[in-house]
């Protein structure tokens, strides 16, 4: 299979960048438009208002047909108005970067989602998203979480991290917040998934957490830049938390939460799904009981309790090194000349890299996305550096865990997200991934 050259790549990350401003986030029926005619083809026909017959002829043997000339006409509009190219470039110019299928970078267990799968992503940070994401766990709960809650999700935070695994979150108020900050305590990558553009700080009040979180980790979004969220999004949004990660746990939940649309989306994907327990009087743990009594989850008190039940027998059972997915052995001449180029310290660019491995600057960049992907290489400041090898624990030190500020259990059954003008300023203020 030969690589597709410079501006063929330049043209289909385009093409998606129009289509991910013309279609809601989500939506099969351009999901499957795309992955039958291409990217470029499927703008094309929509610029034509005129979908191929034999699409249309498909989408009508449905059990429920979509409505294809509303939808033609909502994405001729949308696409009218996309500028993917200026998309693109302010987003560069941001500190951000789009990926789609086929890059270095994109999680292939996105894929498992068939037309739902997000035309693309759009990233921010220095974390490289597919090597996070090979031993991930989401964790995910209330907004409006108990003092009990942001204990146990800071613990899973600290605990998950120290052993190697990814903590992948909604970035959102109580249990979310609190489960980034304990992969942050521990030094260790950790990833939002929100429901708005990367460029859009929501919640406002984790400006500091998600700039402490582009530092170390990654901020994802298949929105593009400046899209706010909707109560629509956050649910959407849910699917890909599920799906990015080997399992779930739901450390807190109401009976109506976004907690346990995320746990369901788990179980479509036929992932690991564990629930924390709680206090059987309280409403914010009564979504956990639920799941745990008509047996869709399994009950999990501590970090490598997750870790039995998501990892490998034989292998994420015991301590261990986190190491290159790829053998060095492996790699060709080209690309361990690249890696022998990359500084251990500080930084460098792709060019600079380039030149001191004698190689060209589209060799440097292609080997540099494989080499990022197979764990070798992270990104910095100032370019590419040599990833550090850290030895992985089963179990967090009980010194290492955050001490949840105080709040009072929410009465609230329904846990919907709010729009950003209801927000108020406490922590504890109901917002985010419960959505």
């Amino acid at each position: 299979m030969t690589r597709p050259s410079g501006r063929q790549e330049t043209d289909e990350l385009e093409a998606r960048a129009a289509l991910m401003r013309a279609a809601d986030v989500g939506d099969p029926v351009m999901g499957r438009l795309v992955a039958q005619y291409g990217a470029s083809e499927a703008a094309a026909t929509i610029r034509a208002r005129a979908l191929p017959p034999d699409f249309a002829a498909r989408e009508a043997q449905h059990e429920r047909p979509p409505d294809l000339t509303g939808r033609l006409n909502a994405w001729y509009a949308r696409l009218a108005a996309a500028k993917p190219a200026a998309d693109l470039e302010a987003g560069e110019k941001a500190g951000a970067r789009l990926i789609i299928p086929g890059s270095p970078e994109w999680p292939t267990q996105l894929d498992q989602l068939g037309p739902s799968r997000p035309l693309g992503l759009w990233l921010h940070g220095t974390a490289d998203l597919r090597f996070a994401c090979l031993k991930s766990v989401a964790v995910v709960g209330a907004r409006a979480a108990t003092s009990y809650g942001s204990h146990i999700a800071a613990q899973f935070g600290v605990g998950l991290s120290e052993a190697g695994w990814t903590v992948v979150s909604g970035g959102a108020y109580g249990v979310d917040g609190a489960a980034h900050m304990g992969a942050l305590a521990a030094d260790a990558p950790t990833v939002v998934v929100l429901a708005c553009g990367v460029d859009v700080c929501y919640p406002s009040n984790h400006d500091t957490l998600f700039a402490a979180v582009r530092e170390r980790g990654v901020v994802i979004s298949e929105c593009p830049p400046g899209v706010h969220p909707t109560r629509a999004r956050f649910l959407i949004r849910n699917r890909l938390i599920a799906a990015l990660s080997r399992g779930t746990v739901v450390v807190e939940a109401a009976l109506r939460s976004g907690a346990l649309n995320t746990a369901t989306h788990a179980l479509s994907l036929n992932r690991h799904l564990g629930a924390v327990p709680g206090p059987i009087t309280s409403s914010m743990s009564a979504g956990c009981h639920r799941l745990l009594r008509e047996r869709k989850a399994v009950c999990v008190t501590t970090p490598e309790e997750m870790i039995d039940l998501v990892g490998v027998i034989g292998d994420d059972l015991a301590s261990q090194s986190r190491v290159p997915a790829v053998s060095r052995d492996k790699l060709n001449d080209s690309t361990k000349r690249v890696l022998d180029a990359v500084p251990a310290r500080g930084g460098a660019g792709p060019a600079s890299i380039a030149v001191a491995a004698g190689v060209s600057l589209d060799a440097a960049l292609s080997a540099l996305g494989g080499l990022a992907a197979a764990g070798y290489i992270e990104r910095a400041a100032n370019g590419w550096r040599l990833r550090k090898t850290a030895t992985s624990y089963r179990k967090a030190p009980e010194s290492a865990a955050l001490q949840p500020p105080a709040t009072e259990e929410a009465d609230e059954q329904a846990d919907d997200p709010p729009f950003p003008d209801d927000l108020p300023v406490p922590y504890q203020a109901a917002e985010g991934t419960d959505a």
